[in-house]
């Protein structure tokens, strides 16, 4: 069954509360300016996928979101990346895509968020830190995704629809990526630049 005007309309606001947030504190050294610059990536990746997404999910339900996913998900990380320099790309403990696997180094800094998501003023909370030395320091930063009642938890809650959950096993054949309750971490946005470059 396809989603109602309505249920759209919900959608669509959800989707942008999971993707707008101001830029919290600076952590770990970073300064305001280079948190609110990865942040501001972090947000384009969000509103480009969620504008898809809600374009699919008002077409086609949640079997044309979950494909939207699979194909223009790593398509628009792609072209962010070219587009500002950086490595953008989403990362997660429980992936749906074995790709977004994170590497040992990340695990760490996205277990901090896994175990609190938002920040004091209840936005999706960024973590920041630079890696490595000299000319090959990188500027890291994750910004949570944080697990929504709807529309997320058609797709990543503990009730799937055999159609979806079809559709799931289709495009992921190794998703583990289901089970989650609203206000869980579904994975971060990693933004990843040079730090000669970030300046």
């Amino acid at each position: 069954m396809k989603p109602t005007g309505i249920s759209i309309v919900a959608m669509g606001a959800g989707l942008a509360l999971s993707s707008c947030a101001t830029v919290p504190p600076p952590s770990a050294g970073l300064a305001d300016a280079d948190l609110a610059s990865a942040g501001a990536i972090a947000d384009q990746f969000q509103q480009r996928l969620s504008l898809q997404l809600i374009t699919a999910l008002r077409e086609g339900g949640p079997v044309a979101g979950i494909e939207v996913c699979a194909e223009q998900a790593p398509a628009i990380a792609a072209a962010l990346s070219q587009e500002t320099g950086s490595e953008v790309r989403r990362i997660s403990l429980a992936p749906r895509n074995p790709a977004a696997m994170p590497e040992a180094y990340l695990q760490g800094p996205l277990r901090d968020l896994q175990a609190r998501p938002l920040d004091e003023e209840g936005r999706p909370r960024m973590v920041g830190w630079i890696e490595g030395r000299g000319a090959d320091a990188r500027q890291l930063t994750l910004r949570s995704v944080v697990m929504l009642d709807q529309p997320c938890g058609v797709c990543h809650g503990k009730d799937i629809a055999p159609d979806v959950q079809a559709a799931i096993d289709r495009h992921y054949p190794a998703d583990v990526a289901t089970g989650f309750s609203a206000g869980e971490l579904r994975g971060a946005i990693l933004v990843a630049r040079n730090v000669a470059s970030s300046h």
